[in-house]
């Protein structure tokens, strides 16, 4: 599917590079289906020069997406059940930090986002097909973090993604898109583990619908 993208956007600006840098913002493809595509035959673009127009598409498509989604979620919020589960998102994480705020002085809150600005990183970094800077993106607006507190995360986490499938790319040239697959199968498996605990969890009550 990527590379027949690639091949249609090839043929309709005649220039490899941009080519890339428009399969890089489209989401589940991004710099993951990117990169080997921009290396392959059709395109004969260099593994760096790859790697380097796929991450700065699929980053800067990230800014669009943060303003575009805020009305739409901030719209979903009032729904009860929607907005249940983004307090029993928040609750985890001002759980877990509550046991540290002695220790550092800080408000729970104020250490419960700087654990979701962590987790958001890890989450772009690790590049599985649903991790990256769409789904990361989704998830800083749905949870009410602020542009200032998600981009850094997700821009450093879609570079390390970068840095991997090139390496991968590099390396296993002819494999790449399996063992992206195969990761893929994994974080299925921790994604579900995950909105089961979420589900199990007890509402923030604290929480509230600001931005």
């Amino acid at each position: 599917m990527a590379l027949k993208l690639g091949e249609f956007l090839i043929g309709l600006f005649g220039n490899g590079r941009i080519a890339v840098l428009f399969v890089s913002m489209f989401p589940l493809i991004e710099l993951k289906g990117a990169i080997p595509i921009g290396t392959s035959e059709a395109f004969g673009l260099s593994l760096p020069e790859t790697a380097i127009i796929a991450y700065i598409g699929s980053t800067i498509v990230c800014v669009a997406e943060f303003f575009l989604l805020i009305p739409l979620f901030n719209l979903l919020k009032k729904i009860k059940p929607v907005r249940t589960f983004v307090e029993k998102i928040e609750g985890v994480f001002i759980k877990k930090s509550a046991d540290m705020t002695a220790k550092t002085g800080e408000t729970t809150e104020k250490k419960a986002r700087k654990m979701m600005m962590l987790s958001l990183f890890a989450f772009v970094a690790v590049p599985f097909p649903v991790t990256g800077v769409w789904t990361g993106t989704a998830i800083a607006v749905f949870t009410g973090l602020k542009f200032r507190e998600s981009f850094l995360p997700v821009a450093a986490g879609n570079l390390v993604a970068g840095s991997i499938i090139t390496l991968l790319t590099f390396l296993f040239r002819d494999y790449v898109d399996y063992i992206i697959y195969g990761l893929f199968a994994i974080v299925l498996v921790a994604f579900i583990i995950f909105v089961v605990k979420i589900i199990k969890s007890k509402p923030n009550e604290g929480g509230s619908d600001e931005r």
